[in-house]
């Protein structure tokens, strides 16, 4: 048997780090202020990661000890993404907005030891800390250190003044095994306690190539993405470390997440990408239906995390700024599929088709669609089944102290088990019909609730809706409808149940309907469906269009 002549190198993030101040050192990281941006370059990513490196060596932080954030996306939590994981420890993102018992739970179940917090959160990370007994050190960032109120047995440091006199230069470890653990993140917890995914070097840089490729997000050094998603939600789906492989700029919007502070940004910043989950477009698409802007620099926006209204899609292809679909998760790091037309398919309205499925495979996912024993079944656009995927940046089991664990109902066979119910059509681009949970089961025949809340919001007097199943005597289950509408005048069921009339079949239309302010959401920005339930169940919507007798 003949070998391969070729070196094997090693896939780690301290590599990258080195990488991305060496060879675009003018690449850099702008953070939204509220007027304007204040930026870092790659070069000082490096020089201030390798100062951050030497701080935590001096306070006894090693290979594999856990260092926290609970930041917004700026430009220190860039630097700690570098730093952290090249000098062999591992960065474990908390997402600001589980409850406080989940980041209680979170941040003892990852045992970490030192936290890096951003000042404007870390009066709410005080009360947090307090049960945490084994943190020792807390770092505030952007801020006075007496914002956070410290326990006993917790040293509160300044981010300037921790990192003022070290080098800034340090020898990252070339030893790091690119199997090591680099990034921690925990799932949003929707069902039961939140569940710990650790990413490795080789993953990250893995997937990190992908999103730089045109089978994954297609950033160049000529790019810049507004990363909307947060750092603190499954890497700000990989975003800050493909910037870091592929020399792209990327502005930051620390805490301006309203619509109106993001078209700010688009307007100062210009990037040619963004991305982040349907909710925040939806906002954006209101506010500019109010004040008019250009938005045409943007070559793609992408997204992701929810299934995107058909309406959204072509709202912002009226604005000269194209919706890309993706689809992932915590556990897929996020990157599992994205949807773009095929070659040759120039006609708007075939191309539509496409655009509004999940999309195809990268490379390095495989994915297939499985029946309830667990057969695969064709990629034929019609059987539908549970989602499973595989491959090197999909993880293989959740994240425990004593050992991690992979769950028969989490994982089959070296698959992830997603929980998502889909079909592949022969062209291979999957499409979402719902979550397994999400199914209406009524009189025997099953309802789509991603395909009815499309339709639902295709209607324009419509902002938000969401749809789940509630109980029927007579048919089992049958869809309920909360909404968002434009007015009190368009609260009105009759005229949604007309405009359904000739989108979906008679025997799907919704006579439950609920019309609200807002509508609960997840940490992540995802319709929060288990709140709804919840709330549905005890009574808490005021319900129009109740069947007699109910």
């Amino acid at each position: 048997m003949i070998q391969s002549t070729m070196q094997s190198g090693n896939l780690s993030l301290a590599s990258l780090v080195d990488y991305s101040r060496k060879s675009f050192p003018e690449g850099k990281v702008r953070t939204w202020t509220g007027s304007d941006f204040r930026d870092i370059t790659f070069a000082e990513i490096g020089a201030q990661g390798a100062q951050l490196a030497h701080a935590l060596t001096a306070i006894g932080i090693g290979r594999g000890d856990r260092v926290a954030t609970f930041m917004w996306n700026n430009n220190e939590h860039q630097v700690v993404y570098a730093a952290v994981p090249a000098m062999g420890a591992v960065l474990h993102t908390v997402n600001l907005r589980v409850s406080p018992e989940q980041a209680v739970f979170i941040l003892n179940h990852a045992e970490d030891k030192v936290i890096l917090v951003d000042a404007s959160v870390a009066p709410m990370l005080s009360g947090y800390v307090a049960e945490a007994p084994g943190l020792r050190h807390v770092i505030v960032v952007n801020g006075p250190v007496d914002s956070f109120t410290a326990p006993d047995w917790v040293t509160v440091h300044s981010y300037e003044d921790f990192l003022a006199g070290h080098p800034t230069t340090y020898d990252w470890p070339d030893d790091i095994d690119e199997r090591d653990a680099a990034v921690l993140c925990y799932t949003s917890g929707t069902t039961g306690d939140p569940k710990g995914v650790v990413y490795s070097h080789r993953s990250i840089y893995l997937h990190s190539l992908t999103a730089t490729s045109t089978t994954g997000l297609g950033m160049s050094n000529r790019d810049t993405m507004l990363a909307i998603v947060p750092m603190f939600h499954v890497m700000s789906w990989g975003l800050p470390y493909a910037a870091m492989m592929c020399g792209a700029t990327i502005i930051m919007p620390d805490r301006f997440l309203q619509p109106e502070p993001l078209l700010a940004m688009m307007e100062a910043g210009r990037p040619s990408l963004a991305a982040a989950v349907p909710t925040i477009w939806q906002g954006v698409m209101g506010q500019l239906r109010t004040a008019p802007q250009d938005i045409s620099h943007l070559r793609e926006v992408i997204v992701g995390g929810a299934a995107v209204p058909h309406s959204m899609i072509k709202a912002f292809d009226e604005f000269n700024a194209p919706i890309t679909h993706a689809w992932g998760m915590t556990e897929t790091s996020p990157l599992g599929s994205i949807a773009r037309p095929p070659a040759g398919v120039d006609d708007p309205d075939e191309a539509f088709a496409f655009r509004v499925t999940q999309g195809r495979f990268p490379p390095l996912v495989a994915g297939r669609i499985v029946d309830e024993e667990g057969n695969e079944l064709p990629w034929d656009g019609e059987a539908s089944g549970e989602l499973e995927v595989s491959g090197p940046w999909i993880t293989g089991a959740y994240y425990q102290p004593d050992g991690n664990v992979s769950a028969p109902d989490k994982f089959r066979d070296g698959w992830l088990r997603t929980g998502d119910v889909a079909t592949i059509s022969p062209h291979g681009y999957m499409t979402i019909v719902d979550r397994t949970k999400d199914i209406i089961k009524t009189g025997g025949e099953w309802i789509s609730s991603v395909e009815l809340e499309n339709a639902v919001m295709s209607n324009p007097v419509v902002l938000e809706a969401t749809v789940i199943g509630v109980p029927d005597a007579k048919w089992d289950e049958r869809p309920f409808v909360l909404a968002v509408v434009a007015g009190e005048e368009h609260a009105d069921i009759e005229a949604h149940k007309a405009f359904l009339a000739d989108l979906v079949p008679r025997w799907q239309i919704p006579e439950r309907w609920s019309f609200v302010t807002e509508i609960p959401k997840t940490s992540v920005g995802k319709f929060d469906k288990k709140a709804v339930r919840s709330r549905y169940a005890e009574g808490g919507y005021q319900v129009h269009g109740k069947p007699a007798g109910e």
